[in-house]
């Protein structure tokens, strides 16, 4: 072929979506006379037993499918690196297949090629551009592009998602689901066409058969929007190398869903409203079963009646179709919905009328502007909401009201300023002797609070405190205190153990969505510091590892997280943590830091991390930290690091040296490492009487789980019982020692 046998390719494609017995009226009419034309189609038609929509049809079996395309490829062939399956769908121009990929991955994808014979210049830029739309996009109700290519004999094909579904017309009845079950499903449709818009693509031909619905992940029906095959760019971008010329005279869509602007053959351009109008004939079809124009009918007019329909005729509305049925088609259709005729009518008759007709206004600037624009008015009727599509018929009366009485009107508006101007001004001094009022009792609530505070009265500092922080959100809109000002108010509710209003209080604060201020940071940080204090250690790690991703850079996110991963026996979530702080920390060169971040990769044994750099930390801490309050703590990190290093004389030295300090949590973790250093010298007496001391410690000195407030210590908590039951299971539990094993 060549490119004067785009008229070929029209009439062709518009016969094949005709019954094979009304075909020949419609070449008679498309013709006009031209025998030549009659005949070149005629051939066309005879190579197809039968033809549909892109991946319109569903499936078939084995020999029961349609015919094979002559000379061109069927199930069995390759074509690159996909083994074509089975035929599943065929149109004018191309043949769908579904194939298998076997490389880099393995699954079963849809494979469209252009059909041998259609390869005309016309007919390849649409392919292409068909492809190259696909590509652009990425949203889940749209198929996904996975490939494109050439066959051997230089027609082009590409790979995309294999949706296994039904046009969703047919879904909603066999699912016989409702309005407001269908209009769900339409606003996904909405979204994924707003998606095409924002990257420049018009689809020009959405209809049911290019709209499939499927099943998510979740078991929920997800539509697909496929058969971007007419599509065309509206940013200025090349959506192929090939020409794309739509010649005077070719409809580009299908009639019962073409907009006006696309039947008018003119040169004016064709922007996405084109689109709306046709979600709107779309619409139209999910409420009513029917489409605004008999789809049969207008193909059996012929070209100029299919364009005067669609720009002259205004379509009937919705709820006025359903009113006018036969009885038993309207009967039909409301089982369809699970509804009767006449509530049906009155859920349809309204807003869903005035949407679906500002959808399909024949004046493109009076539809929605956008997709978007339809899911929201959508959106609007589901909630019960006003929708923008109601006309402006208030507005119009009063505006020719007032042209009739200017001077009355005018008279009324000037009384009414002034007296919204005096209820302004008496408004703003109630509002300043509110708000004085307000500030004589936040100093009042203050002051009492710390009083009771400095007392030692938790439980009657705790209503002050509430009070004060109440009275400051009604001063300040938005307000989000600072933990530092809510440090007593936590240290009452934790001193009388009430962890529950404690965490509700901040769940309260932190209901705001504005996540990126550094207030709620700050709010999360405490919240996560609570909830490990009360040894709610789910939670907790839940908070912290949100505090980590928001200040991965600080120490401590991770000081705090990774003991918390402990206590939830997380090993896998602590591996990849100690991977982190080994990553970033390796070269701290502070005490604190350094001794936390070697501690937190030494609490468990099965840590899966390169010990040399969390030894060098452990040595940065005693060496530099020799002067700090936490020395014994930095001691006791390098007893775990030679420990752990398998450096059992070096951890019995440092161990020594910690165990020395009084203070508890100190004392409880040297005693352990201790222990088991010594168990690993074959020193098995010593040992036992070690870790004697460390259960004492732990048993006497440290807070119960569940019992009160863990305190600012609860990561050494953490810490020290990880480490006594490491101890008892390695002493008790009869484990060989890693020296001799004959000698105890």
């Amino acid at each position: 072929m060549n490119d004067g046998s785009d008229r070929d390719v029209v009439v062709f494609t518009e016969a094949l979506r005709l019954p094979a017995a009304e075909r020949g009226d419609y070449l008679g009419r498309a013709c006009a006379g031209d025998e030549d034309l009659r005949q070149r189609v005629e051939v066309l038609l005879k190579l197809h037993d039968r033809v549909g929509d892109f991946l319109e049809q569903p499936p078939t079996g084995p020999g029961k499918g349609r015919a094979e395309v002559e000379a061109g490829e069927k199930p069995g062939d390759r074509i690159g690196r996909y083994k074509l399956l089975q035929q599943i769908g065929e149109g004018g121009c191309g043949v769908v297949f579904m194939a298998e990929q076997e490389e880099p991955v393995r699954r079963r994808v849809a494979l469209k090629v252009v059909k041998p014979g259609m390869d005309t210049k016309s007919v390849i830029a649409r392919f292409e551009a068909e492809r190259q739309a696909l590509a652009l996009m990425d949203h889940p109700n749209i198929a996904h592009v996975f490939d494109a290519g050439a066959t051997d004999s230089g027609r082009p094909y590409f790979v995309m998602e294999l949706v296994r579904g039904i046009k969703i017309t047919d879904y909603c009845d066999q699912k016989s689901l409702t309005t407001v079950e269908r209009l769900d499903l339409f606003i996904q449709v909405c979204e994924a066409v707003q998606h095409a818009h924002q990257k420049g693509i018009i689809h020009r031909d959405l209809k049911p058969s290019n709209i499939l619905v499927t099943t998510s992940t979740e078991e929920k029906p997800l539509p697909k929007v496929i058969d971007f095959g007419i599509a065309k760019a509206t940013t200025g971008q090349r959506l192929t190398d090939k020409t794309l010329f739509t010649a005077f005279e070719m409809l580009i869509g299908t009639p019962a869903y073409m907009s006006p602007e696309q039947a008018e053959l003119t040169s004016r351009d064709v922007d996405t409203r084109s689109d709306i109008y046709s979600l709107g004939v779309l619409l139209y079809e999910l409420l009513t079963s029917t489409t605004p124009f008999d789809a049969r009918e207008l193909l059996k007019a012929g070209l100029d009646e299919v364009r005067r329909v669609i720009r002259s005729e205004e379509p009937v509305r919705p709820s006025t179709r359903l009113s006018t049925m036969m009885a038993g088609d309207l009967t039909i259709v409301s089982e369809h919905r699970r509804s009767q005729p006449p509530k049906l009518i009155r859920e349809v008759r309204g807003d869903l009328d005035w949407i679906v007709i500002k959808a399909m206004e024949k004046d493109r600037s009076r539809r929605y502007q956008t997709a978007n624009g339809l899911a929201m008015d959508i959106g609007r009727y589901l909630a019960g909401e006003v929708v923008l599509a109601r006309p402006p018929s208030s507005l119009y009366k009063f505006r020719k009201f007032f042209l009739r009485h200017k001077l009355l009107i005018s008279g009324l508006c000037v009384f009414l300023v002034l007296l919204v101007l005096l209820l302004g001004f008496m408004s703003l001094l109630l509002v300043r002797e509110r708000k004085l009022r307000q500030n004589s009792d936040l100093l009042a609530a203050d002051t009492l609070a710390n009083a009771y505070v400095h007392d030692g009265k938790p439980e009657e500092a705790e209503p002050m405190f509430l009070r004060g922080l109440e009275i400051r959100r009604k001063l300040t809109p938005g307000y989000l205190p600072t933990p530092q000002s809510l440090e007593n108010l936590i240290w009452a509710l934790l001193y009388q153990s009430k962890f529950d209003k404690a965490e509700t209080l901040l769940n309260g604060l932190l209901a705001s969505p504005d996540s990126g201020r550094k207030e709620y940071i700050d709010l999360l940080a405490l919240r996560a510091e609570v909830l490990a204090r009360s040894g709610r250690w789910g939670r907790a790690q839940a908070d912290a590892e949100k505090l980590r991703d928001f200040r991965p850079d600080e120490f401590t996110s991770y000081h705090r997280l990774a003991p918390l991963m402990v206590a939830n026996k997380d090993v896998g979530g602590y591996q990849r943590l100690c991977q982190q702080i080994v990553t970033r920390f390796r070269l701290a060169d502070q005490p604190v830091p350094a001794d936390q971040m070697a501690k937190d990769c030494l609490i468990l044994a099965s840590s899966g991390v390169d010990l040399d750099p969390v030894a060098a930390m452990a040595d940065v801490a005693v060496t530099k930290g020799q002067l700090e309050p936490a020395y014994t703590f930095f001691q006791c990190c390098k007893a775990f690091a030679e420990y752990r290093q398998g450096h059992f004389d070096g951890a019995v030295k440092w161990a020594r040296h910690a165990s020395v300090d009084p203070f508890p949590y100190s004392q409880a973790e040297a005693y352990a490492i201790l222990a088991m250093a010594q168990y690993e010298l074959n020193q098995g007496r010593d040992a036992r009487a070690t870790l004697t001391k460390c259960e004492k410690v732990v048993q006497t000195q440290l807070p119960v789980l569940g019992n009160r407030d863990l305190g600012g210590d609860w990561r050494d908590w953490i810490i020290a019982h990880a480490l006594l039951i490491e101890a008892r299971t390695l002493i008790e539990g009869g484990v060989p020692p890693k020296g001799n094993p004959t000698e105890k």
